[in-house]
């Protein structure tokens, strides 16, 4: 392919590509919360109260009563450890190359002070505790220690990890690590109180891919839901090194097309390179971490948080007013009994129809958390009950 051959976009078409891929332009008909995730290459879950509502906003008429049922009952998504190490939903039915792709990017930590890092050999032997533990079982993580040091060994056990207010056991930093080798997953919460099992438990098929084939699988998942990217990018998503990802790409050649995004070089599928001409995703309120999903892909942060909002919304875990794909504020939600109240902070002025919009997106986040709204629009605070 020539230099005039490649394909050149402008970052207005990749955000319109993003809003669409992402079910922000319009929700997705006649898929459910299995889908969009899928389509969100994965969904931050963190706060899993946030993780509903990003998923919620992207289906037309689901609840978070609808993505618990695909957690919980149908077992259609799994909360693990997913990409970065970070708590996420992914479809069950991509489990197995997740893993094999995840298991890729997953090493054992190291930290400043010899006495507190595992060995990489007891890192290992406490991920198959955690695997053998939770086979036959759903514990809570002091029900878990307890598993794991007597399998291990009392070394396990040593409370050597700074942790709020207290010391965590060294075992507990490799958590994520047994996530992300599939032996660990959480489970429904007892009480107040997180549990965890084996994902096999649910799923007895249940079998990590081969890495290869998972690296190709994850690298079109990526760059559908976030192209055109770049190999850093996907690196960076993924929590891989640099130059493997660019041997990744390397190795994809056939499969991949570049293309240019306002001069700079990316990269997305072959025969998908879709472009759509303008952005219209209207207002929305992305909740906890879904505006670190929504950029954290592809798009460059002066593209995405312009003028003010480099300032006042990039820097922290906010909650993004986007409008037309890029951000323009922030939001913040406090709960009294059953009532949420909502306070938009819009870093640049809103119009008449984008006021209405926001009101129109306030009713349908009081929605999916099942509640009864009362909007109220004039100093730009939006109450519902919840």
């Amino acid at each position: 392919m020539t230099s005039t051959d490649v394909q050149k976009m402008t970052w207005a078409e990749v955000r319109a590509r993003r809003l669409r891929r992402h079910g922000l332009a319009t929700p997705f008909t006649g898929s459910g919360p299995a889908d969009v995730v899928a389509a969100m290459a994965g969904t931050h879950a963190q706060v899993m109260s946030a993780a509903e509502l990003a998923i919620g906003l992207r289906l037309g008429h689901a609840t978070r009563s609808d993505v618990r049922a695909a957690l919980w009952d149908e077992h259609s998504l799994v909360k693990t450890y997913g990409p970065r190490g970070t708590v996420h939903l992914l479809p069950t039915r991509d489990l197995g190359m997740w893993i094999g792709a995840l298991s890729a990017a997953a090493s054992v930590p190291t930290t400043p002070s010899p006495h507190i890092r595992l060995t990489p050999d007891q890192a290992e032997e406490v991920v198959a505790a955690i695997g053998d533990a939770l086979a036959d079982d759903m514990l809570t993580i002091d029900e878990l220690g307890d598993e794991v040091i007597g399998r291990t060994g009392p070394w396990a056990g040593d409370l050597v990890m700074p942790a709020f207010q207290g010391m965590w056991p060294r075992w507990r930093q490799v958590m994520h690590l047994a996530g992300m080798r599939g032996a660990l997953c959480f489970g429904p919460n007892r009480g107040r109180k997180v549990t965890y099992t084996n994902p096999r438990r649910w799923l007895p098929e249940f079998r990590p891919a081969d890495t290869e084939p998972a690296l190709a699988w994850a690298v079109r998942s990526y760059l559908h839901a976030y192209g055109p990217s770049t190999p850093r990018r996907f690196a960076n998503w993924l929590s891989l090194s640099v130059p493997r990802a660019s041997e990744i790409f390397d190795a994809r050649g056939d499969e991949l097309r570049r293309v240019e995004v306002e001069g700079t070089p990316a990269w997305v599928a072959d025969g998908d390179a879709e472009a759509p001409p303008e952005a219209h995703g209207g207002v929305r309120l992305l909740p906890y971490f879904d505006g670190y999903s929504y950029r954290v892909g592809v798009q460059c942060p002066e593209q995405l948080y312009p003028g003010r909002a480099a300032e006042r919304v990039l820097p922290g875990a906010f909650q993004n007013l986007v409008v037309d794909g890029v951000v323009t504020g922030l939001w913040h939600q406090r709960r009294s009994g059953r009532r949420l109240d909502i306070t938009v902070e819009p870093l640049v002025p809103l119009t008449a129809a984008q006021r209405a919009e926001l009101d129109e997106q306030a009713e349908r986040v009081a929605v999916i958390l099942e509640g009864t709204p009362r909007v109220t629009i004039g100093t730009v605070t939006v109450g519902a009950h919840a």
